[in-house]
C-alpha cells in the first residue's frame, strides 16, 4: 500500500470514529500519559508538538505545564474533537495543524518537545517521521513516545499484527522495542526505553471503537479461539476475548 494509499485509509477509517476516541478510556487515560508529563519536566515556557494527536487526549495534558501546544493530525475529524475537548477545558494554548508526519509544516527548531501516543503503529514511514521530529526539535529537545510494541517472539509478532490488521485495515506494524531504539538512534536520537507495560483491553470496546465490521469481528474470535498457548498465555486472552497487549514509552534525546 503507498503512503497515499494508507493516508486516505487513515482518514476513512478514523474520520467516523473520531468521537469514539474523545470519550475512549485507554486513550483518556493510562499511567503512560501521566508519565511522559512527568517525563518532560515542562517548566512552562516549551512548545511542544503531539504527533499524530487523534482526539487531542495527549495534547491536553501537556497544555497546562507548557507556553504553547500543538495538536498535529492527519485526520480533520479528529481535530475537531480537540477543539472542542479544548474549549470544554478552557485551554487556549492548543492550536490544530492537519498534514502527515512526515512531512511536517514546520520551521527548524521549533519545539522543545515533540510527542506522540498511540499513533505510530498508523506510520507507513516511521524513520522519515523520525527524522522531521529531529528537524523541528531544538538542540537538546526530545521526543516521547507512547506506542503499542510487538512482542521478539516471531510467533507472538505475527499473531498481534494479525488481530490488529484484521480489527482495523488502517494498521501498519507494532514496532518492536529494539526496532523503535534503531530507528531512533537512524534518526539521530539517543533512545531509552523507560516504562513497559501490558494494557488491557476490553473486546467489545476494542472492536466497537474503531467501527470493526461484524463480519470482521467473528474473525477475530475466531482467532482468538484458534490462537496457539503461547498466544493465549501472552496475551492473556480471556473467555469473554478481552485481552492485554504489550506498550512501552521511549524516549529520544536529539543528538
Amino acid at each position: 500500500m503507498s503512503t497515499a494509499t494508507l493516508d486516505q485509509a487513515v482518514q476513512q477509517q478514523f474520520g467516523s470514529t473520531a468521537a469514539n476516541y474523545a470519550t475512549s478510556p485507554v486513550h483518556a487515560q493510562g499511567a503512560d500519559l501521566a508519565r511522559m508529563v512527568e517525563l518532560a519536566r515542562l517548566t512552562g515556557v516549551e512548545h511542544v508538538l503531539d504527533a499524530g494527536c487523534g482526539a487531542g487526549h495527549t495534547a491536553l495534558a501537556f497544555a497546562p505545564h507548557a507556553a504553547h501546544v500543538v495538536a498535529y493530525d492527519l485526520t480533520p475529524a479528529m481535530l475537531e474533537q480537540v477543539r472542542r475537548l479544548a474549549a470544554e477545558r478552557g485551554l487556549h494554548n492548543v492550536v490544530t495543524e492537519q498534514g502527515s508526519v512526515a512531512a511536517l509544516p514546520f520551521a527548524d527548531g521549533a519545539f522543545d518537545l515533540v510527542v506522540s501516543r498511540y499513533s505510530a503503529h498508523h506510520w507507513a514511514t516511521p524513520l522519515a517521521a523520525l527524522r522531521e521530529f529531529h528537524r523541528v526539535l531544538k538542540p537538546g529537545g526530545s521526543f516521547i513516545l507512547s506506542d503499542i510494541v510487538a512482542p521478539d517472539s516471531p510467533l507472538l509478532d505475527t499473531w498481534l499484527q494479525t488481530i490488529e490488521l484484521v480489527r482495523d485495515p488502517s494498521h501498519v506494524r507494532d514496532h518492536t522495542r529494539e526496532q523503535w531504539c534503531d530507528m531512533l538512534h537512524d534518526a539521530r536520537f539517543d533512545p531509552q526505553v523507560v516504562y513497559g507495560w501490558m494494557q488491557p483491553l476490553e473486546f467489545d470496546a476494542w472492536v466497537q471503537r474503531i467501527g470493526t465490521p461484524p463480519l470482521l469481528v467473528e474473525a477475530l474470535r475466531a482467532l482468538f479461539d484458534a490462537a496457539p498457548a503461547e498466544a493465549r498465555e501472552f496475551f492473556a486472552i480471556g473467555a469473554d476475548y478481552g485481552l492485554s497487549i504489550p506498550g512501552a514509552l521511549v524516549v529520544g534525546r536529539r543528538m
